[in-house]
């Protein structure tokens, strides 16, 4: 059976003479107790009620709110159990990625000679690489090792955009190429 959380007794009072920052000084810790509550953690409902209060600004712009407290309440366990739900979720994926991934490594291991013919093609790509024009390895070294794009290679090496992703295709097609003469 699924216990119900109870809400720590608060006054409802915003008037003219109590404004926002006053209420979010307030109630802040007591809101941070009540998604710690939900959520499990303090740092994570420090999250949720910072996202609560954001939300509950937006809605005064846009409003009147009656019941402020009452509203952040709301606001705030939604969020939470929005939050704890989607914390969920990811667990899970992640937890069925890990598992899918040490069954894949583990039943793909490659033997000695497939080691031994994969370290001998890697070094038939290295010495095809340092044959090419110096921008060309800069440009594949930037793509394929920094992650960079296509655009950032370009400024780097002062040329055009489509003539970046023209050398690095040739550099890649060149070392495929020395690595395998049957391509």
């Amino acid at each position: 059976m699924r216990q119900k959380r109870s809400r720590p007794e608060v006054t409802d009072d915003l008037s003219a003479d109590r404004p926002l920052p006053r209420l979010f000084r307030s109630h802040n810790h007591v809101l941070i107790d009540y998604a710690s509550g939900i959520v499990g953690s303090r740092s994570d409902a420090e999250d949720v009620v910072q996202e609560a209060w954001l939300r509950f600004e937006q809605a005064e712009r846009a409003r009147t709110v009656h019941q402020p407290v009452r509203y952040l309440y709301r606001i705030v366990r939604n969020l939470a159990i929005d939050g704890r739900r989607k914390l969920g979720r990811v667990g899970r994926i992640h937890d069925d990625a890990a598992s899918e991934r040490l069954e894949v490594e583990a039943d793909v291991r490659p033997d000695p000679e497939a080691q031994a013919i994969a370290r001998a093609e890697l070094k038939i790509v290295f010495e095809a690489l340092d044959e090419l024009p110096e921008r060309t390895r800069i440009a594949i070294h930037m793509h394929r090792m920094e992650g960079k794009r296509l655009a950032e290679i370009a400024a780097h090496l002062g040329i055009s955009v489509s003539r970046a992703q023209g050398i690095i295709v040739e550099g890649l097609q060149y070392c495929m190429q020395r690595r395998d003469p049957d391509l």
